[in-house]
C-alpha cells in the first residue's frame, strides 16, 4: 500500500538546523522512497511496509543524537504528487 506522509521537525535545541538538515539528509538514503523538501516540511512517499521502519529508524537516530524535539506527521493513504 502506498502512503504520503509530511512531516516537520523541531528540535529543542537553539541549534535546530542541523538537526533538521541531518534527519533529511539520512531520510535521503532510502531509496525507495520518493521524498520532497520545502521550507516548512517534508513530503514522503512509499510503499507503508518501507516508510514506516525508515521513519522509526531515522526519527530514533534524531533522539538519540540530538536529544529532545518534536516531529509532527499528516499520513495519508494513497498517492499524491508531491
Amino acid at each position: 500500500m502506498i502512503i504520503t506522509i509530511e512531516i516537520s521537525h523541531y528540535p529543542l535545541a537553539d541549534d535546530y538546523e542541523e538537526p533538521i538538515m541531518d534527519f533529511i539528509n539520512r531520510m535521503k538514503e532510502h531509496t525507495d522512497i520518493t521524498m520532497r523538501t520545502n521550507a516548512t516540511s517534508t513530503h514522503l512517499r512509499g510503499e507503508i511496509s518501507v516508510l514506516m521502519p525508515a521513519l522509526q529508524q531515522e526519527m530514533e537516530t534524531s533522539f538519540t543524537v540530538y536529544g529532545k524535539g518534536i516531529f509532527v506527521m499528516k499520513v495519508l493513504n494513497g498517492c499524491l504528487e508531491i
